[in-house]
């Protein structure tokens, strides 16, 4: 499979999320040409502020491979990693890291912060970027453009109860 393959079967992760409420950002590990493991944002779902779609994928492949070294490894994940989730992959040596949209707020591998690659560390992960990246910045702007509208919705109703309840 492709770069641009694997980005796709992390968009279906990032759906997945969206699906749930969750941020949509997905991810999936890849070993030898095949995916090892797979995670989607699920820190609402899980009350769990660490449950980013890429620690997801990182604790199922680890636990697929018994083992928290995930040496020979590529993860592909649709927005830049923060910097919690750079952390995971230089401690797990993943090889290589794939992403679509940059995050220019919290990106840990190259917008705000360069963890991955920055020659401090005892390891260095490859890193490749922009990958569907219309695609996944697409589907990023469209969860929280639903998500102001919601917003919106609910601000209004409020408003209306309030209105009701000072007028009656």
């Amino acid at each position: 499979m492709t770069d641009e393959e694997f980005m796709h079967q992390a968009l279906i992760q990032a759906k997945k999320a969206r699906d749930l409420g969750e941020v949509p950002i997905g991810a999936v590990i890849v070993l030898n040409g095949r995916i090892l493991a797979t995670g989607c944002n699920s820190v609402i779902t899980n009350c769990d502020p660490t449950a980013h779609a890429e620690i997801q994928a990182i604790r199922q492949a680890s636990k697929i491979i018994s083992n928290y070294r995930l040496i020979e490894t590529e993860l592909f994940v649709t927005v830049e990693p923060c910097v919690m989730c750079a952390g995971a992959i230089i401690h797990s040596r993943i090889k290589r890291i794939v992403f679509g949209a940059s995050e220019h707020r919290t990106g840990g591998i190259s917008s705000v912060y360069s963890v991955l690659q920055d020659g401090i560390l005892n390891h260095t992960t490859q890193v490749t970027s922009g990958i569907l990246e219309a695609e996944c910045r697409q589907l990023m702007q469209d969860f929280f453009k639903q998500r102001r509208e919601e917003q919106k919705i609910q601000r209004e109703k409020i408003k209306q109860i309030t209105r009701k309840s000072t007028d009656g």
